[in-house]
């Protein structure tokens, strides 16, 4: 039986005003379970280990290692790094299709929540 946090989807959301502390992503992080959702703020010139501490930071410290990962086909998420962390973490990956964003609706309908309810 599936569990909260053993299944996530990742996701950037770029293009936004960089805020006061230099941010201009958010690094979007669902719970397929429970459709909780974690906003990391982020810079779109965020390299994958990067990413990947944030990842470890927010999300593994909170709510344990997931046993697979989705993710669009974005260079911070198919980059050897994530190759590295997911072997390490015995985590499996999940690449959606390029140009099929109904792969992974549940994040792509968030994302276009987020970007109704940007000021910008």
């Amino acid at each position: 039986m599936e569990q909260p946090w053993q299944v996530v989807s990742l996701d950037f959301f770029s293009g936004l005003p960089t805020t006061t502390s230099g941010h201009d992503a958010i690094l979007v992080v669902i719970n397929k379970f429970s459709k909780v959702g974690h906003f990391i703020p982020t810079h779109t010139t965020a390299r994958t280990k990067a990413t990947a501490q944030l990842f470890v930071c927010y999300i593994i410290s909170q709510h344990g290692i997931p046993t697979t990962l989705i993710s669009d086909r974005d260079p911070k998420f198919t980059r050897k790094f994530w190759k590295e962390l997911v072997s390490l973490l015995g985590t499996k990956l999940a690449m959606s299709s390029a140009y099929h964003p109904q792969t992974d609706g549940q994040i792509e309908r968030l994302n276009q929540i987020v970007k109704q309810s940007s000021p910008c």
